[in-house]
């Protein structure tokens, strides 16, 4: 009985030791899982930081020593030239918006693009859009501007083929009627933009003295993408504009931020590129000049652009841009997001976590989560 005993025990003993592995490993495998949760965000980063080009050598022909002036006339409406002077905001944010989305300017105006002071800093919100062809439209426009004086429109007709135009033209207007803002966000009118976020993020990430400010070109970013050479598609690119097998690396055009170090290197390779017909998409063409001035894109997880963002309170506290936002969602979402005190830290990375996550499954799946 004493040897049955003994048996008995060895058995149960090995059994047990098993059993002790497998709960210890679901341990680590649950605190890894947590912690990759709460840091969602940094192992993006890091594994986009990975996958991007390394800029080495020369990036094409030499820039130009000065940018052809910029002068009012080239825009039919804007603010009063002084606008900026004035105002002397750290960040100006430009809207791309096409002339008859009326809704989707009021729901910015009523929510993000309506503050004036965030964290102690000025910033500023205008719309750029350019040149219906409905006069009915141009006419609506003129007293649109006359009663909110926040609309650039420039000589350019509007429309997705001409948004390389338009974004150009937004880059002129800023490079020389607002210097005095360190700072410029392009945001297309769909995207729920937190400024608040997005200042927060560069103070803590690239806080600099005015006159060590980098050369930011800071946003989602896209790699190792391959031009379109369907002449059917919109977004076509011929080789006489760009002959290479994939894209510089550049920012989502849903929504990015450029320092004033970077907006004046940037407008002098614009220069220097000749367009062709049919333009290239904007956000391609922005990351071509970036390439040949030398500034590499810098990836934020907290700038959407590709997956869908799930909504969550403490989730949209914490990102800088959401996009695929309609009026109606950009106006509710808001008002539930400043409804109640800021979030917790803990509450924060939980929340941004559990949105990357549900947002991947979603697009995996083809369904939202």
């Amino acid at each position: 009985m004493v040897h049955s005993f003994r048996i008995c025990k060895g058995r149960i003993g090995k059994r047990g030791g098993h059993l002790g592995f497998v709960h210890y490993l679901s341990i680590i495998v649950f605190c890894g899982s947590l912690l990759a949760l709460l840091f969602i965000d940094v192992i993006e980063l890091w594994v986009t930081s990975l996958g991007m080009s390394r800029m080495e050598g020369p990036h094409g022909p030499l820039l130009p020593h000065s940018i052809p002036p910029t002068r009012s006339e080239e825009y039919l409406l804007m603010p009063s030239i002084h606008v900026c002077q004035r105002a002397k905001p750290y960040l100006i944010t430009l809207v791309a918006s096409a002339p008859q989305n009326r809704k989707a300017r009021q729901a910015i105006r009523d929510t993000w693009g309506g503050e004036v002071q965030v964290r102690g800093h000025r910033v500023m919100t205008l719309f750029m859009v350019g040149q219906p062809s409905d006069p009915v439209l141009g006419k609506e426009l003129v007293e649109e501007s006359k009663e909110r004086g926040d609309l650039v429109q420039g000589r350019f007709v509007d429309s997705y083929a001409n948004l390389t135009l338009k974004t150009l033209s937004m880059l002129g207007w800023a490079r020389r009627f607002c210097p005095q803002a360190r700072y410029l966000a392009k945001v297309d009118d769909d995207v729920l933009f937190n400024p608040s976020a997005l200042l927060q993020y560069l103070n803590h990430s690239f806080k600099a003295p005015e006159s060590e400010l980098a050369e930011l070109y800071l946003g989602r970013v896209h790699m190792q993408v391959a031009p379109d050479r369907n002449p059917a598609s919109r977004h076509f690119t011929s080789e006489t504009l760009y002959a290479g097998v994939v894209f510089p690396d550049y920012c989502s055009g849903t929504a990015y931020v450029l320092s004033r170090p970077a907006l004046l290197k940037l407008s002098l390779a614009a220069v220097d590129i000749r367009l062709v017909s049919p333009l290239p998409p904007e956000d391609v063409f922005v990351g071509i000049c970036a390439h040949t001035a030398g500034i590499a894109p810098t990836h934020s997880p907290l700038f959407s652009g590709g997956p869908a963002v799930p909504y969550s309170r403490c989730c949209y506290q914490t990102m800088v841009s959401v996009h695929h936002t309609k009026p109606g969602d950009m106006v509710h979402y808001w008002a539930k997001v400043h409804s109640t005190a800021p979030c917790s830290w803990l509450g924060m990375r939980t929340s941004l976590g559990v949105c990357k996550v549900r947002a991947l499954l979603g697009t995996l799946l083809g369904r939202d989560f």
